[in-house]
């Protein structure tokens, strides 16, 4: 433990002179006060104080009077308040307070000793057991993801991978979250090259023998969940990744039960065009277009790609569930609508489904790559998901949640497909009907780097339309992203450490699909 400087507060201070020695002769710096005055004073003045010992009971104001005013001085100290008093409410108001620790009097020097280790070695053991932990669990990740894992094996690698990184976001252990990164990296090496073998033949195989895709989302997760006696409320979070949920998990299920958790894989494109109106459509894109011409548009097009979303869905109702189904969808891309939605949320009890598409998490990962300020919020994986969790808290889609809470309601929250962070420029030749898409390429005598690829020349083998018979689809393998070699340093420096989809990754790829209950049912 190093060498502290405390800050001690008591009106009998001359009572603890050995408690004081003790300190002292462990290197410790002792600061004495004998009133709550001068404590908040030297609090507020000196900001090298690493705790504060607080009486709880002094002469005027009390250590519980001052305890708010130095917490909000000093928000980050650690205050152990001292008592002679056991009553459970003093310490429920303190604890109440933010109280770090409290001891009772008479104070032994061996508590205080026990106190800040706890308080300043806290950290630093939990940083140890967790990195400890995964290092045990290095080598049986690093089987998994070479031992041929089939799709469902995939989606459980992922999810350890994800919960490893949760946890060492908590600890702050650096030195393992670089070495879990690198393994990351190496598991979308090998995911690329499952999705590469497989993805076109998953086209022709029965749904037992591949994953569930985006086209069979409402189908096989969402409509069979409808009932008459509770409506339901599905919310697709445009861009939402399986970390990012993880996330806001927590906060959700203090509201609501989770009925079922499970994903699914988004078709390739992982990209809103595509994969989202796949979803409503119930179809693969080749078919919407061929199915309806007149609602879908070419990459090459001019026009809004996801115009029809909500015809899409009411087709496939009709198609799918064979009676009358009420229901309503919503699209939110602005703030102001947002509002507006969360204070009319009551209203979608009155049908079986009401569809909210929001925008906000897509919206929030292309602004990164357009707002310095934003690159400077979420320059890396876990300030991305602070930062998501921190948007939820205060957006409008959180407050619409939390009056449905109250009521008997199904939620289901899912997504598109997610985002990766890019940093592997591959450079691609194009003519100008090209699509601008960092993570994917549509069109023709396309010149590209192989290895970096997904390559789909006859793009009905994947489901996709092609505007011209020589049209070609091209898709990002890992973190790549793909540069012209025009401006290629401007560009890469431009893009480099951007989330962006489009591409093959586990990130891009594994979906969540949540079922849930509102405890108000």
């Amino acid at each position: 433990m190093t060498n502290l400087r405390i800050l001690w507060a008591d009106d009998e201070i001359d009572l603890l002179k050995p408690q004081l020695l003790y300190l002292e002769k462990r290197g410790h710096n002792v600061t004495t006060v004998t009133n709550a005055h001068d404590a908040l004073e030297e609090a507020q003045e000196h900001a090298d104080f690493d705790v504060v010992f607080l009486d709880e009971n002094m002469p005027g104001k009390s250590g519980l009077d001052i305890l708010p005013e130095i917490k909000a001085a000093r928000p980050n100290l650690p205050i152990v308040m001292i008592t002679k008093s056991e009553e459970e409410n003093i310490m429920e108001e303190a604890i109440g307070g933010q109280i770090a620790d409290y001891l009772i009097k008479p104070v032994k020097p061996t508590q205080l000793l026990l106190t800040l280790k706890k308080l300043t070695e806290g950290k630093d053991l939990v940083r140890q057991q967790t990195s400890t932990k995964y290092q045990q669990q290095f080598r049986e990740l690093l089987m998994e993801i070479n031992s041929g894992p089939d799709h469902e094996e995939w989606v459980e690698i992922y999810k350890k991978i994800i919960g490893w990184e949760l946890r060492l976001d908590s600890s702050n252990a650096e030195g393992m979250a670089d070495i879990l990164a690198m393994q990351k990296q190496e598991a979308n090496g090998e995911f690329s090259k499952y999705i590469v073998k497989n993805y076109l033949d998953w086209m022709e195989r029965p749904n037992d023998e591949r994953p569930t895709f985006s086209h069979e989302l409402m189908r096989q997760k969402v409509l069979p969940h409808l009932s008459d006696d509770m409506p339901t409320v599905m919310v697709l979070f445009d861009n939402l990744r399986y970390d990012q949920w993880m996330i806001l998990r927590p906060i959700i299920t203090e509201l609501f039960t989770i009925e079922e958790e499970e994903t699914f894989y988004s078709i390739l494109p992982t990209s809103t065009q595509y994969s989202r109106n796949a979803i409503f459509a119930g179809m693969m894109p080749l078919q919407i277009a061929k199915t309806f011409p007149d609602k879908w548009l070419n990459d090459n097009e001019k026009g809004g790609k996801n115009m029809h979303e909500g015809f899409f869905l009411t087709q496939q109702l009709k198609r799918v569930v064979r009676k009358d189904v009420k229901h309503s969808y919503i699209k939110i891309t602005q703030i102001a609508k947002a509002k507006e939605f969360e204070e009319k949320v009551l209203d979608l009890l009155n049908n079986d489904l009401s569809v909210v598409v929001y925008n906000f998490i897509d919206m929030l990962s292309h602004a990164r790559t357009e707002m310095e300020v934003l690159k400077e919020l979420a320059g890396d994986e876990s300030a991305y998901r602070s930062l998501t969790r921190s948007w939820f808290l205060h957006s409008p889609i959180w407050g619409a949640l939390k009056k449905l809470a109250d009521r008997p309601v199904r939620l289901i929250i899912t997504t598109d497909h997610g985002t990766i962070r890019v940093n592997s420029p591959s450079k691609v030749v194009g003519d100008r009907e090209t699509t601008t898409n960092l993570r994917y390429k549509l069109g023709r005598n396309l010149t590209y780097e192989k290895r970096d690829v997904l390559e789909v020349r006859k793009p009905a083998d994947a489901g996709l339309p092609a505007p011209n018979v020589s049209s070609s689809y091209i898709f990002a393998k890992e973190d790549k992203f793909f540069l012209y070699p025009n401006n290629y340093n401007h560009y890469h420096n431009y893009y480099k450490n951007t989330f962006q989809h489009g591409g093959i990754s586990l990130e891009e790829v594994v979906c969540p699909i949540i079922r849930l209950k509102s405890k108000g049912a």
